[in-house]
């Protein structure tokens, strides 16, 4: 009976742990949202040679591929430190290979 215990103890500590360590699923929603253009704060332009784009948690930024444009309000977990753009771009638009790489913003910090 106490190897039972033991046993069940174990497995919910393991439980526990796995989810205290889960990444964030990789939806648009884990890394902010969309907001209307005027609220950016900067525009980037993404073209063929752009590979990666860096921006701050909680900063607004306004993309613009090609002739389609959208703005992002960036609200990231602590630990997404960067993700496809792919991931949060409108269904619309064709964003290729480029990573996004969000800083932590100091403002932020406990």
């Amino acid at each position: 009976m106490l190897n039972l215990k033991k046993a069940a103890i174990v497995l919910a500590f393991t439980g526990l742990s796995a989810m205290s360590y889960a990444a964030p699923t990789g939806t648009a929603a884990d890394y902010g949202m969309q907001v209307p253009a005027a609220a950016a704060m900067r525009t980037i332009a993404i073209d063929a040679g752009t590979n990666g784009v860096n921006v701050t948690n909680g900063e607004t930024v306004q993309f613009k591929i090609g002739d389609q444009s959208f703005a992002w309000h960036f609200d990231t977990y602590r630990d997404a430190t960067s993700f496809d753009l792919a991931s949060i771009v409108p269904a619309n638009v064709k964003a290729g290979m480029v990573r996004v790489y969000v800083a932590a913003n100091p403002l932020y910090r406990g």
